[in-house]
């Protein structure tokens, strides 16, 4: 008896800690296919929840209430599974795994238990997004470190051109702001950059999973410069910490130069050599 209690709680905590499909709706007015502002927060707090997930696939279907035409409501219900869509990409979600977004047309009244005949087709004017993780997760491949540093390259002999990835300087999806973690790993490059006044150098921000070579949106300011809000970041911290003002530019490069890797790789901030002086002649 004792054994199969203890089996049992086994197989609970299995299924308790199983990651199943998840689900969320987002409701439209009336004709639209603009996100009202209420249900693109609610959009957001859900991102925020499976950002972190080993998702296998993001399944997006637009619907519409009983009124208007059948052709309408199909390009209709399309244009709001679109709109959706285009919110996962603003916010660096990787959009291969992605794999429906079909306009469903109309859903007739009697789906829906409800009298009201006004709040049946509200409900009814909605995307539904299925969200179904890999269960269970994925390994985790470990990523090795290349055997020359960020510290190693910049304590080293450079040159003008030379690109220095900042490791392990890594953004939460949709942020620009720095990390606890990401402040330790630059109070390590600022200590060197204060003490190398021979280099100047342009600090490069780029993102991630966006439609083209669209910047994403950041999320605290609604704008859509995400790549360049991260570098201003890391220009900002440098800056503070000693590095002068003068020897360093920032850009953003939105999604130009993709790695060709994990989507998370490509969340990253570069510096690139721009001039190399004398170091007994520079300021």
């Amino acid at each position: 008896m004792k054994a199969l209690i203890i089996f049992l709680c086994f197989s609970f905590q299995l299924v308790t800690f199983a990651q199943e499909e998840m689900k969320h709706e987002v409701y439209f007015e009336t004709d639209q296919f603009d996100i009202p502002e209420t249900e693109h927060s609610r959009l957001l707090l859900f991102l925020s929840k499976i950002e972190n997930m080993d998702i296998e696939k993001i399944s997006i279907y637009g619907f519409c209430d009983d009124r208007g035409s059948d052709s309408y409501n199909l390009v209709l219900s399309q244009q709001r599974a679109d709109a959706i869509r285009e919110v996962f990409s603003n916010n660096e979600f990787d959009e291969s795994v992605i794999t429906n977004v079909d306009g469903k047309g109309k859903i007739l009244v009697n789906i829906i238990k409800e009298r009201d005949l006004n709040k049946i087709r509200g409900l009814n004017r909605k995307v539904e997004i299925i969200v179904k993780p890999y269960n269970p997760p994925r390994e985790v491949v470990e990523v090795k470190p290349p055997k020359e540093t960020t510290e190693d390259k910049l304590k080293g002999e450079l040159k003008e051109g030379d690109k220095i990835l900042l490791e392990n300087l890594l953004f939460r999806t949709g942020y620009s702001y720095l990390t606890k973690q990401s402040k330790a790993v630059l109070d390590k490059i600022a200590d060197i950059l204060v003490e190398r006044k021979d280099v100047y150098f342009n600090i490069e921000g780029h993102v991630c999973c966006t439609n083209g070579e669209r910047d994403a949106i950041d999320r605290k300011t609604k704008k859509r410069n995400l790549s360049l809000a991260r570098a201003k970041a890391v220009y900002d911290y440098l800056a503070e910490k000693g590095v002068k003002r003068y020897r360093m530019k920032f850009v953003g490069h939105r999604r130009k130069f993709p790695l060709g890797g994990e989507p998370q790789f490509d969340r990253r901030v570069e510096l690139v050599v721009t001039r190399v002086f004398d170091s007994k002649s520079s300021d």
